[in-house]
């Protein structure tokens, strides 16, 4: 049985991969600090016999017993609202964080696949944005704390992949989406439907011409799968291609929930891109690999699982704690 480490395995992308690798046959040790994971989306996993947890922040020295076939490394903070309440932590856990875990990986002889994303590409000036794209990232702006750590995470990883021969994957992952997300994310699509929820209006900041593209998380987790087996060492966009404006996605939110808000506008964020658009053709030619979910389809089973929570769940979902990281 092969044997794999995924970091942030009680995270969104985390959890989705745990389960995935455990369907395909492989002992699973998932790692998370809880820091933004929730233990409530590894609680089916513990009686497994081919799932263990570790309770670890990967900033800090790491130590497996035994020998691993591969790493995947999702643990870090992944929406504004998170990286910008703990910069400190996002940027140590896309610095000292990869650092550990590919000297983890040169250790054990494993391949590893490292988690970054379109936020690499900033405000970007080319549209769609490819893989050769170097982006247009203020490095000293407040989204500067997620950019670069991916950024810096990138170059890395490709440093052991030259100087130590290390078997690495780089996926850059596009806007995600699907049940496990949590409500107080601050992304675009949690944020529309807990409002939706709580009978609130919906907010657009900035004057929502501003756009996205919405990949279902079943369809990432497979390109994610497939890039992992590949042969293929350099980043990859692994994302939905179909584009939409803000403003006409929190139509089509209002239309879906059947409510009655309205829409309200807000500042927008600085540094927030305009434009958010994946070009996978180097997914599809390497990977044979596209998304399969529609938006419809993958929107209205997001909403039942945001039905599903709890009444408790859904109004403390504005009020994630991180007192207790902020000043280490």
């Amino acid at each position: 049985m092969k044997k794999v480490l995924i970091t942030g395995a009680a995270g969104f992308l985390g959890s989705h991969l745990t389960d995935r690798f455990l369907k395909e046959g492989y002992y699973v040790i998932g790692m998370d600090n809880f820091i933004t994971g929730d233990k409530k989306n590894i609680k089916h996993l513990e009686h497994n016999p081919n799932f263990e947890f570790i309770e670890y922040d990967v900033t800090k020295h790491i130590s497996i017993d035994g020998g691993l076939d591969y790493i995947l490394h999702f643990a870090s903070p992944a929406s504004p609202i998170d990286y910008l309440k703990i910069p400190i932590q996002t940027l140590k856990v896309g610095s000292l964080g990869t650092h550990n875990l590919l000297g983890l990986a040169k250790a054990k002889r494993s391949r590893i696949l490292i988690a970054s994303t379109s936020e690499i590409y900033g405000d970007p000036l080319v549209h769609p944005q490819t893989e050769d794209y170097y982006g247009n990232v203020n490095t000293i702006g407040p989204r500067g704390v997620y950019d670069e750590a991916k950024r810096f995470q990138e170059s890395i990883t490709m440093a052991y992949n030259r100087f130590h021969g290390l078997e690495t994957r780089i996926v850059r992952i596009f806007n995600t989406y699907g049940p496990k997300m949590r409500l107080n994310d601050g992304r675009v699509i949690p944020a529309f439907m807990g409002q939706a929820l709580r009978g609130e209006d919906l907010t657009i900041f900035g004057d929502g011409s501003q756009t996205r593209s919405f990949c279902y998380v079943d369809d990432q987790v497979e390109g994610i799968y497939r890039l992992l087996l590949s042969d293929y060492d350099h980043p990859v966009n692994i994302g939905n291609p179909h584009e939409i404006s803000i403003k006409d996605f929190a139509e089509e939110i209002i239309k879906l929930t059947g409510t009655s808000q309205k829409v309200i506008y807000k500042d927008l964020p600085v540094n927030d891109p305009m434009q958010r658009q994946p070009d996978i053709s180097l997914a599809k030619k390497l990977l044979g690999w596209e998304p399969k979910v529609n938006r419809a389809e993958g929107m209205k089973i997001t909403y039942d699982y945001f039905k599903s929570l709890t009444e408790e769940e859904l109004y403390k979902s504005e009020h994630k704690d991180f007192s207790n990281y902020t000043t280490k």
